[in-house]
């Protein structure tokens, strides 16, 4: 037993609260069960990058939303020693209870998701299991992909083409710190878009529909981020956008495997929100400092489980038209587009600074949803309290060791 405390080195937080992490999960299941359970949706789902964010969420949207069995996907680590567990593998072990308590079926499968072995044991788990499935959502988020001939690839967030210069926020110190970027070589790209593009979302697919587990009208989904114009220089013109557009480009590869079910692919462009990989990017602490200052003012700002929730509700499974941009794509982050949230944006961009971060930004609700992906700052916890480390998950496949 120990009392854990957050540990933040640059963008990175060092220990996770597993009291904490529960009580997030806790948090995002009560926000679906508001919603009301509905009976139109899917009710077998595979979840590839189950354990945070946008999967973890969209795992809990569809079982308390629609009382669908789930098998998710993940790569986390236990807790060794005094070193706490990954926050993913606290949440996910807190919904693995509470989804069983409530009568759910759930699997859980650790390690690479890239790799032929973890694909095969899911395939095997869903034959055994659930037989085929109706639903599955490609949420992974990973900064390296062994490659099948044991080679290691990995992603880089820089600038393609002209060196990027910017401002990024110092989560201790609350300081403004400039950042410049040297524009990727080919090698970086190529290597990020392995590693961030579409093409193991088709392997996922190949290998279940080989094994004839997707089920007639099987949908599957995989989502991104487009962000304003503010960003781009960055995110949208840079090696994490190539990778987006690689989406694009598997999921046009996706609509005649998928036709073959009677089923579709869809990309979905989610609202910027602070995650693991976001708050690495340089520039995006104050983009989304400003965002979230902007659209809790208008009321109209979503988490994760609000998005997915919204989402599975009024879109995928609401009976109405889709909302398709030109690339076919669903769009979530209409709220964030919308032209006050982002003229906002544009105003202050250039004009925030250590003096005005407070009056300008909601850093500090910036640096909280940042702690509550690790579970620290959830309201109803006691931090003082000690807790144990060691929790267990259930699993189906994969080593906890």
């Amino acid at each position: 037993m120990t009392i854990i405390k957050p540990r933040i080195r640059g963008f990175l937080c060092t220990t996770a609260h597993p009291v904490g992490c529960a009580k997030d999960v806790d948090n995002q299941i009560a926000h679906v069960q508001s919603q009301g359970k509905r009976d139109d949706g899917p009710k077998r789902v595979l979840i590839i990058g189950a354990s945070g964010g946008y999967g973890l969420a969209s795992r809990i949207s569809t079982a308390f939303g629609f009382g669908a069995s789930t098998v998710g996907v993940f790569f986390e680590r236990p807790a060794s020693g005094n070193r706490t567990a990954s926050p993913g593998w606290y949440k996910t072990a807190a919904f693995t209870e509470r989804a069983k308590a409530a009568g759910l079926y759930t699997a859980n499968v650790n390690g690479d998701a890239f790799s032929d072995e973890i694909k095969q044991t899911t395939c095997d788990l869903i034959e055994k299991d659930l037989g085929q499935v109706d639903l599955v959502v490609y949420s992974l988020a990973a900064p390296a992909r062994q490659l099948p001939d044991g080679s290691l690839v990995r992603s880089t967030l820089k600038p393609i083409g002209e060196p990027f210069e910017g401002m990024t926020i110092d989560f201790n110190t609350r300081e403004l710190r400039p950042v410049s970027l040297e524009p990727a070589n080919q090698e970086e790209v190529s290597d990020t878009v392995k590693v961030m593009g579409g093409e193991d979302w088709e392997l996922w697919i190949a290998a279940l529909k080989e094994r004839g587990l997707l089920a007639p009208g099987c949908v599957t989904t995989n989502y991104t981020y487009l962000g304003s114009e503010v960003t781009w220089p960055i995110y949208h013109h840079g090696t994490i956008g190539k990778a987006k557009e690689d989406l694009d480009r598997a999921q046009q590869a996706l609509v005649e495997p998928m036709a073959s079910v009677d089923g579709k692919a869809y990309v979905v462009v989610m609202k910027g929100l602070v995650t693991q990989a976001a708050s690495a990017i340089p520039g995006m602490s104050i983009y989304l400092s400003l965002l979230f200052k902007a659209m809790k003012e208008a009321g109209n700002h979503e988490g994760c489980i609000e998005q997915t929730t919204r989402f599975f509700n009024t879109q995928l499974f609401g009976g109405g038209d889709l909302r398709l941009d030109e690339g076919a794509r669903i769009r979530m982050d209409e709220l964030e587009l919308q032209p006050e949230i982002q003229q906002y944006v544009a105003d202050n961009w250039s004009s925030v600074s250590a003096d005005n971060l407070d009056a300008l930004t909601d850093f500090d609700g910036y640096k909280q949803a940042f702690l509550e992906m690790h579970g620290f700052e959830v309201a109803g916890t006691d931090y003082d309290a000690e807790v144990e480390v060691d929790v267990a998950i259930e699993l189906q496949a994969g080593s906890a060791d």
